[in-house]
């Protein structure tokens, strides 16, 4: 794997398909770094955040949960992408590494997910954002429905439903995985609906060393304007308080940086274990095993544990039972043989939360499951220009090996890669909040 450069054609229509479309990903592996060519337990209720359902004439309620993000200031390191290292600076870095970065340094406290975003809680958002079902934000792909792909398909689109209703989950084991056909656009207009919706409480817990902030938000359908401005071509936080898409170094600090000083310089190599630099995947997190047709984690008892692709073993995977595994092993909407389909899409998103192996700050999955954007833009791949606003992502996949997990998988992808959006469904976000928020008045 190196990059996986794959053209996106713009959209007209967000629930128009791309179908039987040449698949040129690197394997289907991970979309991370730029390749060559350019009944098993239930969740824990109380690590899912929910997307309740409106009642006739109210907008719909999420609840998010973040973990509390302390020590500012604390100091950043350095790394090559995709190199198994960490240093101290870049200046220490072998002399003709290229590309050293330094990463994970946040001045400020802050919060983010405990968990990612849920189907549940996107469904949510896209009937409050896109009440008449009509799509002009394409937030929204017929690729996302399980008639179209029985493996991955986790949304259902009704034309014919009443208005806040046109989505729903497409089964409900779904409504407790990670929302993966995610770009960075969706994201950023899913952090301004929470922004410009009603904080309608607040409330803070701590477990063992962790602290966590749940709020109730009441969802607005105002996505264009709030903590990002889509109407401009790279759109950038505006505002100094509320929920965001968090940057790569927040994204990091969270997932690695052990404010206990354990790791090396206080980094882990994986977010679930300090693990080891420089000893490949030896000291990689087990990988998860999948009840074959609800998705739950049924090895949660074997820590440190995340949901990818190990070496020389299957990949979690799982089927929805009503979908049969007929369909899953074969349709498919672009148009891959099965032979080739069995290779190139293996790995499936679990239930998130049930890995229950937490980062330095207690959150989860951000080792494997659904790889998750961050708004932070980066020049385009291999130092050429690019007419597209290229971000970071980071985390691994479900269908990725453990390298993908490493600190130094510091991937990038075009913002609004159309292609992606609707072939590649491991495609994650993870709420963050900074400042002050609290409860607003009705």
């Amino acid at each position: 794997m190196r990059t996986h450069h794959i053209s996106g054609r713009t959209r007209g229509n967000g629930r128009r398909r791309i179908g039987r479309a040449t698949l040129t990903v690197c394997a289907a592996a991970a979309l991370l770094a730029p390749c060559a060519v350019a009944g098993s337990a239930a969740a824990d209720p109380a690590l899912l955040g929910s997307g309740a359902p409106a009642a006739p004439g109210t907008r719909p309620v999420i609840t998010v949960t973040t973990a509390k993000v302390g020590s500012p200031g604390n100091p950043p390191v350095g790394v090559v992408p995709f190199t198994d290292a960490v240093y101290r600076s870049c200046a220490d870095a072998p002399s003709g590494s290229s590309g050293c970065l330094m990463v994970g340094g946040v001045r400020y406290p802050y919060e983010i997910g405990q968990l990612e975003v849920t189907v549940e809680q996107f469904v949510a958002f896209l009937n409050t954002a896109d009440p008449t079902g009509r799509d002009p934000h394409d937030l929204y792909d017929e690729n996302e429905g399980a008639s179209a792909w029985p493996k991955y398909g986790q949304i259902a689109f009704s034309s014919s439903a009443s208005d806040g209703s046109h989505y729903s989950v497409a089964y409900p084991e779904w409504a407790s995985k990670p929302y993966a056909f995610a770009d960075f656009l969706k994201s950023a207009r899913f952090a301004n609906s929470l922004v410009n919706g009603r904080v309608i409480s607040e409330r803070a817990t701590t477990d063992g060393r962790f602290t966590y902030v749940t709020y109730e938000v009441e969802l607005s359908p105002r996505t264009e304007r709030g903590m990002y401005d889509l109407a401009r071509r790279a759109p950038t936080r505006t505002r100094n308080s509320g929920f965001v898409v968090p940057s790569q170094n927040e994204w990091i600090k969270a997932a690695y940086y052990d404010p206990t000083g354990g790791g090396t310089y206080s980094y882990w190599k994986y977010p679930t274990n300090a693990g080891v630099f420089g000893d490949g995947d030896a000291t990689a997190p087990s990988p998860s095993v999948l009840n074959p047709t609800t998705g739950d984690v049924t090895n949660a008892a074997t820590q440190p544990l995340a949901t990818y692709h190990a070496d020389g073993q299957p990949a979690p995977s799982w089927c929805p039972a009503q979908a049969g595994p007929a369909a899953c092993s074969t349709v498919n909407p672009i148009g891959v043989d099965p032979i080739a389909y069995a290779k190139l899409f293996q790995g499936s998103v679990g239930t998130v939360g049930q890995a229950r192996t937490v980062s330095p700050w207690g959150t989860f999955d951000q080792g494997g499951n659904a790889v998750e954007w961050t708004d932070t833009i980066t020049p385009p791949p291999n130092g050429g220009t690019s007419p597209r606003v290229w971000r970071r992502l980071h985390g691994g996949t479900a269908n990725a090996p453990a390298y993908q997990m490493w600190l130094s998988a510091i991937g990038l992808q075009p913002q609004d890669n159309v292609f992606y959006n609707a072939t590649y469904p491991w495609l994650g976000l993870r709420i963050g909040v900074i400042g002050d928020l609290k409860p607003t008045s009705p």
